[in-house]
């Protein structure tokens, strides 16, 4: 037990004593581990503990929000006290009981990361770094990391919620380097899940991802310059959601779309994207990247369709945003930890399946770029403009997948590349990202099918002219 009830309910009152209307309490002990692996050798190795308590009133739309890692009753009552003086006057809400704790089942580990040894972890990073160094003499330099951690947490608040769950991540990120005449290129993978090291026991080969990462770097080491202009672009599946993440989901988030700084405030139940588009956010997938048993308002996860047949039917909306918009939660908020307080947020976020393949969606390309994997790059939420660089990618000529290409970049909106995307595949799949945003970052995955879009502005060193 992360904290006893009456102590919970103490808190609560205390908060509610002036004229708050809403007050939530957030306990959290979470255990993290990472290493890093360079050149063969452990280069750093740490383990870090984060416990404490965030507590959060509310007025209407207005919040206040404090935290502390300590656990003594005598300090939470008089924060929580204090917090309450930011809305003077008398007590006019009565809270709700908390009933018995509901305690989350779902996406738990089978083996724990507190179970494993660090010397064995350090094993299995090992075992990608040999693969990487020596799939080619061009390799010249392997970087491997590990993070995992198991968190508990306890959300109770005066609407009569009271839950608590126990949240596990691993990640493995390969980084291969490739070099050779001065010029440096890199591939990475980066393997994760909301499972246990069953994951990386049992269901991914860490040697063959490895080898993925090298060839990657190693391809694109040998590779011409991509050309710049107008094209049709087709964007791969996995990572390739990144886009639809960054430059739409982001923008479909209350904390935005609340304050009318979307381009998707006032949008709903209208036409955004082409009738073969779909979207959707999806905390329930089991053991998920993105996954929970619970927001962090102490909601049940829900799967949220955001886009359906081109049209925009839902928000992903918090409490506080959500009266702001006068529209009931979605089960959307989220936080990193106790230390900020939530607001709506992205779990697993993707473009689902649509009727093409992949080998059809290329056939009908007469002349474009495949971009088989993606970097990073930037956005601005108010217009959904976007920049993201292309870690992988291939022209495609009469209807083949041809030469490979270095450099080239996605510039575009996101509003205007979801009503020309006209072919969608039937191979959805994810990756894992870490999303930052005023609520401190979390673990998110992003998804799509290959997709094509009709035209993007492809930036690269090689001219249009030189082709």
């Amino acid at each position: 037990m992360l904290m006893e009830k009456k102590l919970i309910e103490d808190i609560l009152d205390a908060g509610l004593s002036s004229n708050a209307d809403y007050a939530e309490v957030f306990v959290e002990d979470k255990t993290q581990e990472s290493i890093n692996l360079n050149g063969g050798s452990v280069e750093k190795a740490t383990t870090n503990k984060v416990s404490g308590v965030g507590i959060r009133l509310a007025k209407g739309t207005q919040s206040v929000y404090g935290h502390t890692n300590s656990k003594k009753p005598d300090d939470l009552k008089n924060l929580a006290l204090d917090l309450s003086k930011s809305f003077p006057g008398e007590a006019g809400v009565e809270r709700q009981p908390l009933g018995e704790l509901e305690v989350g089942k779902r996406h738990q580990a089978k083996i724990s990361p507190k179970d494993v040894d660090k010397a064995d972890k350090i094993a299995l990073m090992k075992k990608a770094y040999e693969a990487a160094k020596s799939f080619d003499e061009v390799i010249q330099q392997v970087r491997v990391q590990t993070v995992d951690w198991v968190q508990d947490v306890l959300i109770a608040n005066s609407d009569g919620r009271y839950v608590a769950e126990t949240r596990t991540r691993v990640r493995m990120g390969i980084m291969a380097i490739a070099s050779k005449d001065g010029v440096m290129q890199t591939g990475s993978e980066t393997p994760g899940t909301g499972k246990g090291y069953e994951y990386f026991y049992d269901e991914v080969d860490v040697e063959e991802l490895a080898k993925n990462a090298a060839k990657t770097a190693k391809t694109m080491l040998l590779a011409e310059e991509c050309p710049s202009g107008e094209m049709p672009v087709i964007i791969n599946n996995e990572f390739g959601g990144v886009i639809f993440h960054e430059a739409c989901g982001h923008s479909l988030e209350a904390t935005s779309v609340s304050k009318n700084a979307s381009v998707f405030s006032g949008k709903l139940n209208t036409k955004v994207a082409n009738d073969i588009v779909t979207a959707i956010d999806d905390g329930t997938i089991e053991n998920a990247w993105g996954s929970a048993n619970f927001d962090d308002e102490g909601n049940p996860q829900r799967k949220r369709v955001l886009i359906k047949d081109g049209k925009l039917v839902s928000y992903m909306i918090d409490k506080i945003n959500g009266r702001r918009m006068d529209m009931e939660a979605t089960g959307s908020s989220r936080r990193q930890s106790y230390k900020f307080a939530p607001t709506s947020r992205m779990s697993n976020t993707y473009i689902a399946n649509g009727d093409s393949t992949f080998e059809e969606i290329i056939a009908n390309t007469k002349y474009g770029l495949f971009a088989k994997k993606m970097g990073g790059g930037s956005v601005n939420p108010g217009n959904g403009d976007f920049n993201f660089a292309v870690s992988e990618g291939y022209m495609v000529r009469d209807g083949k997948i041809a030469e490979p290409v270095r450099g080239a970049s996605l510039v575009g909106n996101g509003a205007n590349i979801l009503k020309k995307i006209d072919m969608i595949a039937n191979n959805l799949d994810s990756a894992r990202g870490m999303c930052g945003s005023v609520s401190g970052s979390i673990p998110a995955d992003v998804g799509q099918p290959t997709i094509r879009v009709q035209s993007i502005t492809v930036g690269g060193k090689k001219g249009a002219d030189e082709e």
